[in-house]
């Protein structure tokens, strides 16, 4: 692809998060390319070729399941037409496709780190902003002025966090100190990209040491309001909950075992979700059933405040949540049907995290976890065991 531009004259290097990760001799994700080659122009050469984006113009080519972004560089707004470049009345950037020189380029950049640019003809570092420094002395530091560019994109504040927390750097003063001070921008940002951007953080691999700066620098109650507040109320097993399962995600992605944000959510909200039901059960004449209903809708229509939820992420959420009741009261007659449910490993899973919060539910989970290990003939004999303690229960 390089080769490609180059031969049509044009500037072209490999850029960013996968230069970056080479240099810390991490297995990059993938590789962006920057040129001086416009949008239109690189669609002619490559019949792969599509362009997306009316705030970020950008070239997508596709490899099979592959995809190369290639970007054209970009300059401030000094100048611009208005069909080029648009700033709000805030400072958030709505559109930014001024073009201009690498070096230009290099300062439309987020982080240092990100704006390594490596040139394949002579094997070249070029770096115009401290980046490798930085990387030498793990620090991650933002590129011009904090406020103004946290202005121009809220969406940086949480990207810090997350490229601090996966790379283990320590966050610059000057980068740091205008997070608390401008986290509120989070809010002017639309539920849509916040949910892309809740499932980037949590998904990354290294949840587990991001969680800690989403909290440090007021992050999350942008993002999960909830969970936030039920962390700030210490509620004596979110912490634990929370915990275990971003160790537990981050675990499962470093093997390559497959996850699902509904997941993320089904445990990130259940104890918002049960303190909203008990509150149910006492306030209003309603069945158990009824007051769990209402709850879960309750919870998911607050959380979709913030973070737009597809609505088949919603559905694996429910089912996760409804599994529970059946998989702590294992009625014999329901067992075999509940372990056939295509949401019940997933479920299984969020009791397992319960019971190493802290809830009185260790024998339930250890019965279902030697369950899954027997034979069906062995299974039948667990059911029969269970049916008969609950009968001697009964006369007893």
């Amino acid at each position: 692809m390089i080769q490609r531009l180059n031969d049509a004259g044009f500037e072209a290097y490999l850029v960013g998060g996968g230069i970056r990760d080479l240099l810390l001799d991490r297995h990059p994700k993938d590789f962006d390319i920057a040129t001086n080659a416009l949008p239109n122009q690189i669609k002619k050469l490559f019949d792969n070729c599509r362009l997306i984006g009316r705030r970020f113009r950008l070239a997508h080519i596709f490899f099979g399941r592959e995809i190369i972004e290639v970007a054209t560089f970009r300059a401030g707004h000094e100048g611009a037409q208005a069909h080029e470049a648009r700033t709000r009345n805030d400072g958030m950037v709505v559109r930014d496709n001024v073009y201009g020189t690498i070096e230009q380029d290099a300062l439309r950049r987020d982080f240092t780190i990100n704006a390594l640019y490596y040139n394949l003809k002579d094997a070249a570092l070029l770096d115009f902003t401290n980046g490798f420094k930085d990387l030498q002395n793990k620090k991650l530091h933002i590129i011009g002025d904090p406020k103004t560019r946290y202005q121009e994109d809220p969406v940086r504040m949480l990207r810090a966090a997350r490229i601090a927390g996966k790379l283990c750097l320590s966050i610059s003063r000057d980068t740091a100190e205008q997070i608390t001070k401008m986290n509120h921008l989070l809010s002017n940002i639309s539920p849509a990209r916040l949910y892309d951007e809740t499932i980037k953080l949590f998904h990354c691999g290294f949840a587990s040491h991001t969680l800690p700066l989403l909290e440090k620098y007021e992050l999350l109650k942008y993002l999960l309001p909830l969970t936030d507040n039920c962390l700030k109320k210490r509620h004596r097993f979110a912490k634990k909950l929370i915990t275990h399962l971003l160790q537990n995600t981050d675990e499962r992605i470093h093997q390559k075992k497959p996850i699902t944000p509904a997941f993320l959510f089904a445990v990130a909200l259940w104890y918002p979700l049960v303190e909203t039901w008990t509150e149910l059960r006492k306030e209003k004449d309603l069945t158990n059933l009824q007051a769990f209903e209402i709850a879960a809708k309750e919870i998911l229509r607050k959380q979709n405040k913030y973070t737009t939820i597809p609505k088949y992420i919603i559905a694996i959420t429910n089912q996760i949540w409804e599994l529970q009741h059946h998989l702590e009261q294992r009625r014999p007659k329901q067992i075999f049907r509940i372990a056939g449910y295509k949401r019940f490993r997933a479920a299984y899973d969020l009791l397992l995290l319960r019971a190493k919060a802290g809830e009185k539910l260790k024998p339930a989970a250890d019965w279902w976890t030697e369950f899954q290990t027997k034979t069906e003939k062995q299974q039948q004999k667990m059911i029969a065991d269970i049916d008969t303690k609950k009968n001697s229960a009964k006369k007893s």
